[in-house]
């Protein structure tokens, strides 16, 4: 198996990796995690910038959402902003369709393996979401039929 040194470009191309697999997971949330911890360690380090605010490309419940764009190396990503972020970085208006991030070749298996290691971060820590109601299970008055 073999090892891949954590440098700016090797956590950059990783992150392009597990972003892209996080977009059509079934189950993306330790995905999201793990992209966004290491992009918060990457910024307490200095190995990222944040450069602005994008407007969001499809806001869930608003008119209007804005979302803060990091550049680590040659990639660039987005991440949910802050109030600070709204008071010290520039709005860049809409998303420019005509810039990519360049294609990168990695294994998720390898990025998720280099992110973790950078990060700390394992499966066992995303939080299981609530159970929602049991329907197959017929309810009287709050109390169940046995």
């Amino acid at each position: 198996m073999e090892t891949v040194e954590c440098t700016v470009e090797n956590l950059s191309v990783a992150l392009f990796t597990v972003n892209r697999h996080a977009k059509t997971a079934l189950n993306p949330s330790y995905l999201y995690l793990l992209k966004k911890k290491t992009i918060e360690k990457m910024l307490e380090e200095g190995k990222a910038k944040k450069v602005g605010l994008h407007f969001s490309r499809n806001p869930k419940y608003s008119q209007q959402k804005s979302d803060v764009l990091v550049a680590i190396g040659q990639y660039y990503f987005h991440i949910p902003p802050t109030k600070e972020d709204f008071k010290h970085l520039p709005h860049l208006g809409t998303l420019d369709d005509s810039y990519r991030n360049p294609v990168a070749k990695m294994p998720l298996s390898q990025a998720k393996r280099l992110l973790q290691a950078y990060t700390g971060v394992t499966p066992e820590d995303v939080q299981p979401k609530p159970k929602r109601y049991d329907w197959s299970r017929p309810q009287r008055f709050g109390k169940t039929f046995r």
